[in-house]
């Protein structure tokens, strides 16, 4: 048995490692290492991407777009009783360029899965959908 407590801390605090990673928006590498090879990413409104391959493109992809900033905080984490799997729920932003340049906001909300691999935690299925309004 894994101790809940503090691999629920230490897989919040690589999300958080990755968000930032993510939000200075200069190293796709980097910020594709947090994936697993065969991980899958649903964003609203566009087909799934799968592997690596696509994720390095989707991400290079992204950070060419004007303005393109993303960032999150997942709060919540449940990590299995045998310490293989895990979840995470969370809230991102995600800024761009929008009509006549002026900066465009949107919040969403998130749940990530991630596998316990040799070395390290992993993102093995990233799902979001927008913030709803209010």
């Amino acid at each position: 048995m894994v101790n809940s407590p503090s691999e629920e801390n230490r897989i919040l605090q690589r999300d958080a490692e990755w968000s930032a990673i993510a939000s200075e928006g200069r190293d796709v590498e980097r910020i594709v290492s947090y994936w697993t090879d065969d991980a899958i990413v649903i964003p609203p409104g566009f087909a799934p991407v799968v592997g690596k391959e696509a994720l390095r493109e989707y991400v290079r992809s992204s950070l060419q777009i004007p303005g393109f900033r993303i960032s999150w905080k997942s709060t919540d984490a449940q990590v299995s009783p045998d310490g293989k799997m895990a979840y995470l729920l969370a809230r991102n932003t995600v800024t761009m360029q929008g009509e006549g340049g002026k900066p465009m906001t949107m919040t969403g909300r998130a749940v990530t899965i991630w596998r316990r691999e040799e070395d390290e935690w992993r993102c093995a299925v990233d799902i979001w959908n927008d913030e709803p309004s209010v």
